[in-house]
């Protein structure tokens, strides 16, 4: 039997307002976290400043400017045929210190003229509510997602825009990769944990208990806003988004597999479990325990998760690793985390190891969990691109990750998964939001802008673009060959 993708799959490209909006201080906006995260590159990390020096180069800054190109980008976007497109609003655009009473109109503004352009080209907009992104003002004052003060921001945000585009947007997601919120670098972009920090992303550090508090006031916030959008409109959809980090046993040791147990219920269960089952997993009380954390509950909180369990389930996927408990074991760079290397994976230049069966294991684990539609939502390799004297790129190595991966998800839906869409990472090229670089590319469509700061910010296409374009045109039959 040949691989058919659903009729109505929905193919397409993701993007982050922080990574590639650009007009950081324009209409009104305020200074997210972000904008506070200095250029790092694989062998440096990047640099935090409390305060902005004019003298130091911060990338988010200007992104590729889709501020300005929007019209320009959506209709590349529909060129190549895309069915959706996920993006995200800067919270700082429409409350700029996260405090304020009223929005800020021409923020709103803005999204409306993206909403309604994607509606001119049959885009449908897949739309995350807080995308590694909050007002700098907040990590300063409550230090970021630890303090419940939050919850009751975040609220006032997330009704705001869903009250205003809810008849031009049908899905939305929470958090992007809340949960990233366990470790150290997740602090830094999502949970914001860093009041009175600077220097090197390295060297933040943070507790247990800081940790999975400032998750706990996410996933009520999570919650109550779910419950506000489904009583707001029952055609909406609401879904979660997991940092989806495969990992396999280093070994058949079954100290090994112990580990590796331990690990996949630490870094891509605990959240998803709270969200799409509406509850704490049976494992968390014994990791609480062990690890010094006592959670500060309020009447209602426990409801409100209860009463926020997302429609359909969707992650990043880029990697596998493997975990163990032998010293000798050799380590890899990874997306988020550091992990095992796996001698039988190739990988990018960034060390990430590439492993597309993983993709429909990781699959074929989430929907036997969860039994709701999944969406791929991020899937993409960062690479050196070299432009030719003529202009043109010829990434047949994006192109190569690109149909194993597709290959990967057809095999998936053939063993039975409800998968409903593929949205790949970074359909243009834009700021990295680990190293903050932007020789590490990952679009189909080449921005003319440097790591320096420099460039036009000229679009142009790769031979990429076009073999993406045929995967939809044939709802992803070009792929499977």
């Amino acid at each position: 039997m040949a691989v058919v993708f659903p009729e109505g799959f929905l193919w397409g490209g993701a993007t982050a307002a922080n990574q590639f909006e650009g007009a950081w201080d324009v209409d009104g906006r305020g200074p997210s976290v972000d904008d506070h995260f200095m250029g790092g590159s694989f062998e440096r990390p990047r640099e935090i400043t409390r305060d902005i020096d004019p003298n130091k180069l911060y990338p988010n800054h200007d992104g590729i400017d889709f501020y300005h190109h929007s019209e320009e980008d959506i209709a590349l976007f529909a060129e190549m045929g895309f069915k959706v497109f996920r993006m995200s609003i800067s919270w700082s655009r429409i409350f700029p210190t996260g405090e304020e009473e009223t929005p800020n109109e021409r923020g709103l503004a803005f999204y409306d003229r993206v909403f309604d352009c994607c509606r001119e080209h049959g885009i449908e907009p897949l739309v995350t509510l807080s995308h590694y992104e909050m007002p700098y003002h907040l990590v300063e004052k409550y230090n970021g997602w630890e303090s419940r003060e939050l919850i009751e921001l975040f609220y006032r945000y997330a009704t705001c825009v869903i009250d205003r585009y809810h008849d031009r947007v049908r899905m939305w997601l929470t958090f992007n990769e809340i949960n990233t919120g366990t470790s150290a670098l997740g602090a830094m972009m999502s949970t914001g944990l860093i009041r009175g920090y600077e220097g090197p992303s390295s060297g933040i550090e943070v507790t247990p208990q800081q940790c999975y508090q400032a998750l706990h006031h996410q996933f009520v916030a999570s919650g109550r806003v779910v419950r506000y959008a489904h009583e707001t409109n029952t055609e909406l959809k609401m879904g979660n988004m997991d940092c989806f980090i495969l990992s396999y046993a280093a070994t058949c040791d079954p100290a090994d597999v112990w580990a590796n147990e331990c690990e996949m219920n630490r870094m891509n269960w605990y959240c998803s479990d709270v969200q799409v089952r509406g509850a704490y997993p049976f494992y968390a009380r014994r990791y609480w325990r062990e690890h010094g954390v006592e959670l500060a509950m309020e009447p209602g909180d426990l409801d409100d998760i209860a009463a926020g369990k997302v429609d359909f389930y969707t992650f990043s996927y880029y990697m596998s690793s493997t975990v163990g408990t032998h010293a000798d074991m050799e380590m890899t760079q990874g997306n988020m985390v550091f992990g095992g290397k796996n001698p039988y994976l190739e990988s990018t230049d960034w060390g990430w190891q590439i492993d597309p069966t993983g993709l429909r294991y990781a699959l074929n684990q989430i929907y036997a969990r969860y039994q709701i539609p999944l969406m791929v939502v991020e899937n993409g390799m960062g690479a050196y691109d070299k432009v030719e004297e003529d202009g043109s790129i010829h990434d047949a190595y994006r192109i190569d990750y690109l149909k194993r991966h597709v290959r990967a998800m057809g095999e998936a839906i053939d063993d039975g998964v409800d998968l409903i869409g593929y949205t790949w990472w970074g359909p243009i090229d834009l700021v990295s939001a680990g190293t903050g670089e932007m020789r590490k590319r990952y679009g189909f469509i080449y921005v003319d802008k440097h790591d320096d700061g420099t460039g036009t910010c000229a679009r142009s296409r790769k031979d990429s673009f076009f073999a993406y374009q045929k995967i939809i045109q044939s709802n992803g039959a070009s792929g499977l060959d």
